[in-house]
């Protein structure tokens, strides 16, 4: 159901549209693990290598795709809190017709260089086949990827984060019971790994397609409305087309970290790819609490009501503390424990060491990731897309220089130091920049909704 959030409490209204973005990101989380583990059990360590190999790719296509979505459901949020329907629903229209064509184009020439892209990876001998087969179905698959992400964006732009939920729950089932089916029992090879994938894709986007037609003809374009607007169309890119590459940044950075990682040896490896996984459990629940911080106050700024965009922001930054402070007691207390669940036989004690002492670290500062991700929401509500771009930049630059810097020297507990400066400096930038400009009355900010009464 759709959720108006430019009445009541805004805690309640953070909770509720938080929580499902946040099971949703743990489900995609859990179902990659399975996946791996299926197609390593099922199909071979040649079909896991490949599909690790893909993964980066599609990793940063599938990011960006994400990110145009986001910024575009800002403008939608927007539309829908100052209850302008026909404007919401051509964004739609325009979104969906836009998009499909980029995808469409992109997923067609992806699948005529694959082989370029992987012989640019330096893609062993061996698995070079197999990868090039794996790549090109899933690059074939990434409209259906689209539209599913373009009309979950839709639903969360009203404030319906239940839905997208469910169809996501729905496409990792169905993806996880083809794969054992097929791969399990009739032993299939990778091919039939990669058709499953983008089987359980079309489908979830079918069913979230007919979904809005019937349920939600509020938001659905109407026959005379399935055209691409020049001027919508400019706004979906002034907002997603950031949003877009902010999210692409973030893969290539820790592919530069990686490579980093692969000099420490093989038990720094295997350690480095265990606490990865903690982290993005730890900090996922952030991102979602973000992602509902930019809903909220979009639509009160699309409704003009200044005071609850403070509101939301300040609950939203409440929630992010609350959360930095438990998951970094949690992680501290047990980090000895989530490592040992990685990994075991010869070299174990070694691995789980090493895990620890990063995670020891890493624990003590999942507080400042709460912030940065509290302000980013803040930023893409208010449509300062280009403010996000440029901390995340800063971030990243700056935590793949010190990588490169102490790693070499400290080993793995160096590239726990190099997040925590890149956090530090990335708060640096966000905190006196949100206060400056609301003290002078940003006009950017003004225009959009916000006084300085409101900041």
């Amino acid at each position: 159901m759709m959720q108006d959030m430019t009445e009541g409490s805004a805690h309640s209204h953070l909770w509720r549209y938080g929580l499902p973005l946040l099971l949703g990101n743990w489900l995609q989380l859990a179902y990659n693990v399975v996946d791996s583990m299926i197609a390593g059990r099922f199909i071979g360590k040649d079909a896991l290598a490949a599909e690790g190999i893909a993964g980066p790719i599609m990793n940063l296509v599938i990011l960006a795709i994400t990110g145009l979505c986001i910024g575009s459901g800002i403008l939608m949020s927007e539309y829908f809190g100052g209850r302008k329907f026909f404007l919401l629903r051509q964004s739609m229209a325009t979104m969906l017709l836009a998009g499909a064509a980029v995808c469409s184009l992109i997923s067609v020439l992806g699948f005529l260089c694959t082989p370029i892209i992987l012989q640019s990876m330096t893609v062993p001998k061996d698995i070079f086949a197999i990868t090039v087969i794996y790549l090109r179905i899933t690059f074939l698959g990434m409209p259906f990827t689209f539209f599913y992400n373009a009309l979950a964006a839709g639903l969360k732009s009203v404030g319906d984060s239940k839905t997208p939920l469910k169809f996501l729950a729905f496409s990792a089932i169905l993806n996880a019971i083809l794969d054992l089916i097929f791969l399990g029992i009739f032993k299939f090879g990778i091919v039939c790994s990669a058709v499953t994938t983008v089987i359980a894709e079309a489908f979830c986007a079918v069913l979230a397609c007919r979904y809005m037609m019937m349920q939600k003809k509020e938001i659905w374009p109407d026959k005379e409305q399935w055209k691409i607007e020049r001027s919508i169309l400019a706004r979906i890119l002034r907002f997603g087309g950031p949003t877009a590459f902010q999210q692409a940044i973030q893969p290539i950075g820790k592919v530069l970290i990686q490579g980093q990682v692969n000099a420490l040896g093989v038990s720094a490896i295997a350690a480095f790819n265990a606490v990865t996984r903690v982290d993005d459990f730890a900090c996922i629940p952030e991102q979602s609490i973000s992602s509902a911080i930019s809903t909220f106050i979009a639509q009160n700024r699309g409704a003009g009501k200044k005071d609850r965009i403070r509101l939301g922001f300040f609950a939203g930054i409440r929630l992010e503390l609350c959360y930095g402070i438990f998951i970094g007691i949690i992680v501290a207390f047990l980090r000895v424990a989530f490592v040992s669940l990685f990994v075991s036989g010869d070299g174990a004690d070694v691995v789980i060491r090493l895990g620890s002492d990063y995670l020891m670290y890493m624990s003590a500062f999942y507080l400042w990731p709460a912030l940065t991700n509290g302000f980013q929401g803040f930023f893409r509500g208010m449509g300062k897309m280009y403010t996000n771009i440029f901390g995340t930049v800063v971030q990243i630059s700056i935590r793949t220089l010190c990588t490169y810097f102490l790693a070499p020297r400290i080993g793995i507990v160096g590239i726990a130091f190099a997040c925590i400066i890149g956090w530090s400096v990335m708060l640096a930038f966000e905190i006196p920049y949100f206060i400056v400009t609301c003290k002078k009355g940003d006009p950017v900010l003004l225009s959009k909704g916000c006084t300085k009464q409101a900041c």
